[in-house]
């Protein structure tokens, strides 16, 4: 995190106010959702990156939290909807093959340049060992069309890798790049097609797609709000 943004730090914490008024006004069920974001006094550690100096500089500044164990790293742009967590399910990956994982999924060969693709050495299904890993590739060079997402698992090397990793074009240092490095020292770095629906919640077409479909997933939601955008496509093609 960083100065001006502590949402994150606050939505985890108690809101000592808000319980009081829902008690005093009988809201017990939206105490008890409430409660659910609520953790233990040193449950979650929080670190700041005094400069933007990229993703690979962010992963680095919480190389004493890490130390010596494997880590995740969730990007929250990606937002990935799924009955099993994308993240469990490269877990369980991980359990099996011990390298660095990292989440991926076919996109349009034209829409190669504006992600991260890996250079496939063998294919074996849900499964890709890895061979290269280059960011936002031209499209007409990109060995692949198989492009990282944001989920991670990686390996303790990855943090060492990141120590001897100078900064690149724009002054930053990128996770890309310590994975790259990892791939030529151990070639043990797999690329996962996860199981679930994908939203880029960086645009903002992305982010009101993925508001629409957790809507329409939830029971209490989806009859009504169905119901809205029924009319709304309606007045639309009315009006056309």
């Amino acid at each position: 995190t960083s100065r001006g943004k502590s949402a994150l730090e606050d939505y985890f914490d108690h809101a000592n106010e808000l319980e009081a008024h829902l008690r005093r006004n009988g809201r017990e069920d939206l105490l008890s959702i409430l409660k659910t974001t609520n953790m233990d006094s040193g449950a979650i550690a929080y670190i700041r990156q005094h400069k933007a100096l990229g993703l690979g500089h962010a992963v680095w500044c919480a190389r004493r939290l890490v130390g010596n164990e494997p880590f995740a790293v969730l990007l929250p742009d990606d937002v990935i909807a799924s009955d099993k967590s994308c993240l469990q399910q490269m877990v369980e990956v991980y359990a099996e093959t011990g390298g660095n994982v990292v989440a991926a999924m076919e996109v349009p060969h034209a829409k190669t340049s504006a992600y991260g693709i890996l250079d496939i050495k063998e294919d074996l299904g849900a499964l890709v060992s890895v061979k290269g890993m280059v960011e936002k590739p031209p499209v007409d060079t990109a060995p692949s069309n198989l492009a990282v997402i944001g989920r991670y698992i990686l390996t303790p090397s990855i943090m060492r890798n990141l120590d001897r990793i100078k900064a690149g074009s724009g002054g930053e240092i990128q996770l890309t790049d310590a994975i790259a490095e990892e791939i030529v020292r151990s070639d043990n770095v797999y690329g996962f097609r996860f199981r679930g629906q994908r939203f880029d919640c960086g645009s903002k077409a992305g982010f009101l797609q993925a508001t629409v479909a957790f809507a329409l997933a939830r029971p209490d939601l989806r009859d009504e709000f169905s119901q809205f955008l029924n009319e709304m496509t309606a007045v639309r093609r009315a009006a056309e």
